[in-house]
């Protein structure tokens, strides 16, 4: 049997170079800077390092004010989590400030969205209740919810106008909290996209799935006419890891069959980590043809609340 070497390898031969005539891609001019008490947002921003999230997040918010000053669309798209980690006032506030232009919420928005507006609370412990079959099954959540989308299938209009609709009728305490009550209010559009069996309320006796159907596939069609009008403006999927990249990518192809020029926009994706299908179907595949996409990956509760001071802070929206 042939013997390893066992020597060490001999370096003195290698070949250097002077570090001084070396590209490198990291410098002290890109450094950031040290924070000091009583800094605005503005100044906040412009300390950040030129790496990485450094240089997108200040070039996405300029996009975005861009695209308001211009009067053009910014669209967010989200999960239920931005509602349950307290985010709505935030972007109550925003569409106060004609920033978001409409929202795309997944079935499980409209419940933890109603549940805060009936009773100020919501997202019950799963673990405990599963065991029982006990799960999903809150009287008041199925009935309020089901029966509005059943009246809405009548009035052949959306889920999320259905829902909105019936939350200030019934004048719930906390409709002030409620993104489809202020969303109603205001006249935002919201649309609701629902993969049927995956909300606890088509577990109720109250379900009826060609209602659920009809009106879900209506807000398909308004968020296809939202996405017709998307040129120039933005697009922000948040907390959505499937459905609604794979609605946003079905929307765009649908308006750009029927002629509507959407090439040129912004998009970017929000969630805690990096998932296939917002980086593909939100933030590459759609801006292959124009504008420009980004990743940002951080938690919901920190990242939109500073993306929010940072456009509002260059409005200079009082």
């Amino acid at each position: 049997m042939k013997k390893h070497a066992s020597s060490p390898l001999d370096f003195s031969a290698l070949n250097t170079y002077s570090v001084h005539d070396r590209h490198s891609k990291v410098t002290v001019d890109d450094f950031a800077r040290p924070v000091r008490p009583g800094m605005t947002i503005k100044e906040l921003i412009d300390l950040l390092p030129n790496q990485f999230a450094g240089l997108d997040f200040p070039e996405f918010i300029d996009r975005v004010v861009t695209a308001i000053d211009n009067e053009r669309p910014v669209l967010l798209g989200m999960g239920a989590h931005v509602i349950k980690v307290g985010l709505n006032p935030i972007l109550i506030d925003l569409m106060e400030r004609g920033v978001i232009s409409a929202i795309a919420l997944n079935g499980a928005g409209i419940i933890h969205d109603t549940e805060i507006a009936m009773v100020g609370r919501t997202s019950e412990d799963v673990a405990d209740v599963l065991g029982a079959g006990a799960f999903g099954a809150a009287k008041e959540t199925g009935e309020v919810l089901n029966q509005a989308i059943n009246q809405g299938a009548k009035e052949e209009i959306g889920l999320g106008e259905a829902v909105g609709n019936s939350l200030l009728r019934e004048n719930f305490p906390f409709n002030e909290q409620s993104l489809l009550a202020q969303a109603r209010r205001m006249n935002i559009p919201v649309t609701v996209h629902v993969a049927v069996g995956t909300d606890i309320i088509h577990i109720h006796p109250d379900a009826d799935g060609a209602a659920i159907g009809q009106c879900s596939h209506h807000d398909f069609r308004v968020f296809c006419s939202l996405v017709s009008g998307l040129e120039g403006g933005v697009y922000m999927n948040v907390g959505s890891a499937v459905l609604l990249p794979e609605v946003f990518l079905k929307a765009l192809t649908v308006v750009r069959n029927l002629g509507h020029e959407v090439k040129r926009f912004t998009t970017a994706n929000f969630d805690f980590i990096r998932a296939y299908r917002p980086a593909t179907n939100v933030v590459h595949r759609p801006t292959l043809e124009g504008g420009k996409g980004f990743n940002f990956t951080g938690h919901h509760e920190l990242m939109i609340p500073l993306l929010a001071a940072a456009i509002v802070d260059r409005l200079g929206k009082v």
